[in-house]
């Protein structure tokens, strides 16, 4: 789905709305005005519930935007907040539910017209700070490595390369907006929360003041519920990233792969040192006259083709031993059954691991991989980079004997949203996933997907 596409069925739903507002309920002072509060109140929602889907990963999303902040601070001089940043961060998964949970009341709120003021302030004040940090994410990409975001005359071209957050989350995994495009859309949704902000008296408002309260309470009751469910005690009710049950890793990384190669460089652009003067050729042309463009004199970069499939987290699908080799072939391979616990992050130290962290690994995950391995199947766990001696004291403290392999995080958050979780594959093949709080009793697993595969 495009954002012109979700922009015309929040459209559709917020002129459905206005009719119902105006026709039936008789409760609109200005049509104009209560198109705009249905249809921001009707986006409000949507952007917040694709969100509550996978708080986890507007959590992540906030992890790297601290970082960024942090490194920021660092290179401006304002030592003094760098601190800031990694406090903050370690209340990522709560900043998140609580702006998910903000987000679908304001949208409800918006639509029966509760507290109208109140509304309107807050209304504009996310919007003013979304747009904010979607204009940080895309004018970085102005930035050159290396060069501080708030060292302006060192700004060179504008290259996706450059930024470190690539995309704000605004739709989670739903939607992935291109930066500039999130950032012109959070300037456009500026103009009605300056419109609320300045006539706030003319926001129709539906039913009676009661009404409207226990409505917008209900709603934020509700979204806090489905928000917790969604990484608590489960994993997120709809799996919108690349490494979802019933995806075969294996022929989607091999395409991935060959469409990448199939790319071919189309020309170079071409910047003068001396003076910034740009120059945009085809390879045809460049090999023509590049000798009258010296390297010493010009900055090279290519232009290339599309490739014919987007790439995604799967080509990124690289886990190695401790002596650096890639298992993910050897993986994507097998034909039995691999049971993969993976772990983006290994909470504590030698000698002092997080006792509730424990649990899961001592209480659910480990009789089900001790069965498993019994069965005749495949045991192995994936974790972040770390040292050998600090993922052998792990392995002996929760008593696994299966290999533990080394990936990035990232990665690792992607492929499932739980830490730990379990993955079940079989010849490159995602065959389940679970939360490690929904992790069923092996024989169970056995009969639900391993015979019953087994049996197609």
């Amino acid at each position: 789905m495009t954002l012109t596409t979700l922009l015309l069925y929040i459209g559709i739903a917020a002129l459905s709305l206005t009719v119902l507002t105006h026709v039936y309920l008789k409760a609109t002072r200005n049509l104009g005005m209560s198109l705009l509060q249905n249809f921001t109140g009707a986006l409000f929602v949507f952007s917040g519930y694709v969100k509550a889907i996978d708080p986890l990963g507007t959590a992540y999303k906030m992890e790297q935007y601290f970082a960024e902040f942090a490194s920021t601070a660092s290179g401006a001089g304002a030592d003094f907040l760098v601190p800031l940043f990694p406090w903050l961060s370690s209340f990522s998964e709560s900043f998140s539910v609580f702006m998910i949970v903000l987000e679908i009341m304001l949208g409800v709120m918006l639509i029966v017209g509760a507290l109208p003021r109140l509304t309107a302030w807050l209304f504009f004040v996310i919007v003013a700070f979304f747009t904010v940090l979607t204009g940080f994410t895309y004018l970085t990409g102005y930035v050159p490595s290396g060069t501080n975001f708030f060292a302006f005359g060192e700004w060179g071209e504008y290259a996706e390369t450059n930024m470190k957050v690539t995309d704000c989350g605004c739709f989670g995994d739903f939607l992935k907006l291109e930066p500039r495009v999130s950032f012109l859309k959070d300037v456009a949704l500026l103009v009605p929360a300056l419109i609320f902000l300045f006539a706030p008296s003319r926001l129709h408002q539906l039913f009676t003041s009661a009404t409207r309260g226990v409505v917008v309470a209900v709603t934020g009751a509700a979204a806090l519920f489905f928000s917790l469910s969604n990484y608590v005690w489960d994993l997120p009710v709809h799996d919108f990233r690349p490494f979802r049950i019933g995806t075969d890793v294996a022929t989607v990384k091999q395409a991935e792969a060959e469409a990448a190669a199939s790319v071919s460089v189309l020309g170079y652009v071409l910047t003068n040192k001396a003076d910034g003067r740009v120059v945009e050729m085809s390879t045809d042309e460049f090999l023509k006259v590049y000798q009258d463009y010296p390297e010493s004199d010009w900055a090279y970069e290519t232009f290339s083709s599309e490739p014919a499939i987007e790439a995604t987290k799967i080509s990124d699908f690289e886990v190695s031993d401790a002596d650096g080799n890639d298992i993910v072939p050897e993986l994507l391979a097998n034909p039995d059954y691999t049971f993969i616990v993976v772990a983006y992050s290994l909470k504590g130290e030698p000698g002092n691991w997080d006792e509730d962290y424990l649990e899961p690994w001592q209480e659910k995950i480990q009789p089900v991989v001790r069965q498993a391995q019994d069965a005749g199947h495949t045991v192995m766990a994936m974790t972040k980079f770390a040292d050998d001696a600090y993922l052998e004291d792990f392995r002996r403290t929760i008593g696994a004997d299966y290999p533990f392999y080394r990936g990035d995080d990232i990665l690792l958050k992607t492929i499932i949203r739980s830490n730990p979780g379990v993955v079940l594959m079989k010849q490159g093949v995602i065959v389940n996933k679970w939360h490690h709080a929904r992790l069923p009793a092996f024989e169970e697993i056995a009969e639900q997907d391993i015979l019953a595969a087994s049996r197609q």
